[in-house]
């Protein structure tokens, strides 16, 4: 195994970190100043090259966020851990900022930065692998065997020009499909064209597929090509064919029938040599019972059906999509590539994603902005995952794919519920003569009727109650004051005096509470006074 590599001028700490990896059976390579690191970066082969690098902020000699810079200049994937004072946001916000994996607050518990070590490890060999299967995997990614399916049918159909049917919901990859099956085909070498039939307004969809003359219409200064001439000799993908209006599905029939076709405005048939593929999240049965779709033409399109499983029926594919999402995001921002927990996986393993591959993608490139650490943890995720923020994982007993209902970020972020409320909460077995009414209790208190969040709270309070879990009132507490004091530090932007005001508590209780909640790194830029 590759050795971790410590950076500090402090001998002891060098030493006690030494000795606790060593008995962790990880080995390690010491050095005094970033100096002497660069230059055995420069010497180092691929056996002795560091796994992991641990490094001091401040050393005579250099600056650890001078090394992290050079060393990511040098070695992009290398996970770096900063260490740095406990205070000192700056270096850890630079820290972050320059692609560090994690920060070491100083002091730290043994245990912990051992645990944190061993996280950085198996993280680096994990994205060694996942790089190498992103680097080898073409267009399409899929390990379940629905998508096996599906690749074993493009297979099948590389060497025919039939006509296609793709089926499945909206982002669940139809247009890749469709690509694939062109790139696969004999008709390689040809044009692939796509349209959107429901994206295009009814009055020029026409002219989209065909084309027009000069004159046709006013705005037609100049002959056009339509979608069926520019694909021809290769294939034409009509998207969502389903929504196609009545009138232009009889011409669709004709060109799919014999290949020829008028201009709009035209005199002269066209001719044109193309394979149609097309895609519909729709059930097109239904809609030709409902007269809305030709039934002549269902059959003429449905030859060969494909149907593309939605994500949440290859949840088996969601660790390799993300991490090949992740990549790719920062390719194109330009920033290196973010890396992602296992715990968080497993949360985005348990969501429906009703937005299926583009909307685990376009949640990717979310974490790639706006993930605070280089390391995306379950309270990174956005809110529509109901991940209780600052836990290590979601929520269990939820069916798969819903928000955690019961979580206390949840409720505190959801507005409150306007439904009607029940008249009492009864516990399970409990009389209901001992039941306490909820609205009662609001007027007792002054409070008026519970609120969405309010009964959220209090689900999650039975619980843990009724699961005999220990502390329940110190940890909802930490809970609910962790998200007062970032909602405040969110509305003032980092300032801590006017949170501290505005929540009606001193200034020295706000220190002590991000010290005492951990918040120190999820406080914005600006919390520095």
């Amino acid at each position: 195994m590759k050795p971790i590599w410590i950076v500090d001028d402090d001998q002891s700490i060098r030493f006690v970190l030494e000795k606790a990896l060593l008995r962790e059976h990880l080995p390690t390579r010491s050095f005094s100043n970033p100096r002497d690191v660069l230059a055995a970066l420069e010497d180092a082969t691929d056996e002795d090259a560091p796994q992991i690098l641990v490094s001091d902020i401040r050393m005579p000699g250099g600056s650890g966020l001078d090394l992290l810079e050079k060393v990511k200049a040098r070695h992009p994937g290398l996970p770096v851990i900063i260490m740095t004072a406990f205070s000192d946001l700056d270096s850890a916000v630079s820290a972050f900022q320059g692609g560090a994996f994690e920060y070491l607050p100083k002091p730290f518990d043994l245990p912990k930065a051992v645990e944190l070590i061993r996280r950085a490890v198996q993280e680096s060999q994990r994205e060694e692998v996942a790089e190498e299967r992103i680097s080898e995997t073409p267009e399409m990614l899929g390990q379940a065997p629905a998508m096996q399916d599906v690749f074993r049918a493009i297979g099948r159909l590389s060497q025919s020009n039939v006509t296609v049917m793709i089926t499945g919901e909206s982002g669940s990859g139809k247009e890749l499909v469709a690509r694939a099956l062109h790139k696969h085909s004999p008709r390689a070498n040809g044009p692939v064209v796509a349209i959107n039939t429901a994206a295009i307004p009814k009055d020029l969809l026409e002219s989209e597929l065909f084309g027009h003359e000069r004159g046709a219409f006013t705005g037609a200064q100049a002959q056009r090509r339509g979608r069926f001439e520019q694909a021809d000799e290769g294939t034409l993908f009509l998207d969502e064919i389903g929504d196609m209006p009545f009138e232009l599905q009889t011409r669709l029939l004709r060109v799919l029938s014999d290949g020829h076709f008028y201009r709009v405005g035209g005199h002269s048939a066209v001719k044109t040599n193309v394979r149609v593929i097309a895609a519909t999240h729709q059930d097109l049965e239904q809609r030709v019972k409902e007269g809305v779709f030709r039934e002549d033409l269902y059959h003429r399109l449905n030859v060969i059906r494909l149907r593309l499983p939605a994500l949440r029926e290859r949840r088996e594919d969601i660790p390799m999509l993300t991490r090949h999402f992740l990549q790719h995001s920062a390719k194109q921002l330009g920033v290196e590539p973010k890396r992602i927990a296992d715990s968080a996986v497993l949360a985005l393993e348990n969501f429906a994603f009703p937005g299926n591959v583009r909307q685990l993608e376009n949640v990717c490139h979310w974490l790639t902005v706006m993930a605070p650490a280089q390391v995306i943890e379950p309270k990174d995720l956005p809110p529509e995952f109901g991940v209780v923020r600052g836990a290590a994982a979601p929520d269990a007993g939820h069916a798969p794919g819903a928000p955690g209902v019961n979580s206390l970020a949840a409720a505190l972020m959801q507005a409150p519920n306007e439904s009607t409320l029940p008249d009492a909460l009864v516990p399970e077995g409990a009389d209901a003569d001992l039941a306490w009414p909820l609205d009662a209790a609001g007027a007792q208190a002054g409070a008026g009727p519970l609120t969405g969040w309010e009964l959220e709270l209090e689900d999650e309070a039975l619980t843990l109650l009724r699961s005999g879990h220990a502390e329940v009132w110190d940890l909802l507490t930490r809970r609910f004051e962790a998200r007062l004091i970032q909602a405040a530090l969110t509305n003032t932007r980092g300032r801590r005096i006017e949170a501290a005001h505005k929540l009606g508590i001193g200034r020295n209780t706000i220190t002590r509470k991000i010290q005492e909640l951990g918040l120190e790194k999820k406080i914005p830029a600006a919390a520095e006074e």
